[in-house]
């Protein structure tokens, strides 16, 4: 038996939890309609935004011009992909309690922008500490850092 404590599906004070989020193809394309889990996630905020920023922008891309919400929402569940975080019970967010409100309103840029938030694209502050000390007298390997 393990000291673990037993996951529960939401964070408690001093326990520590690791997010997932599960994309779901809705084509039925596969036998199992899981395309990939996304892993590491901060805090189920974290997580919760980030499913909710995919599934956004795969509606997104599900509509065309002069679609009705109604025609959007049947290519979406067609064609699209569905997001939901693993194990997080009532906690996780779920695109069903959104799903008419964005097949209603297009989204902006920043709705949909689920890569800027993507776990396996953050890097830690000490890889973005600059480059690596160099020996002034060989500057055949120096380039300019521009910075804006």
């Amino acid at each position: 038996m393990s000291d673990e404590p037993e996951n529960t599906g939401t964070e408690t004070a001093g326990q520590s939890q690791s997010w997932n989020v599960r994309i779901i193809d809705l084509s039925g394309a596969s036998e199992d309609d899981t395309v990939e889990v996304v892993k590491d996630f901060m805090d189920l905020m974290h997580a919760n935004a980030y499913a909710r920023a995919y599934v956004r922008d795969s509606i997104e891309r599900c509509r065309v011009p002069g679609a009705t919400s109604k025609e959007v929402l049947e290519s979406w569940f067609a064609f699209g992909e569905n997001a939901e975080v693993v194990d997080a019970g009532d906690d996780g967010w779920k695109s069903s309690t959104e799903l008419e409100d964005f097949a209603a309103n297009p989204a902006t840029d920043m709705e949909r922008d689920w890569r800027a938030i993507d776990p396996r694209r953050l890097v830690d502050d000490d890889e973005i500490s600059g480059p690596p000390d160099i020996d002034e007298d060989d500057d055949e390997d120096v380039h300019e850092v521009i910075r804006h």
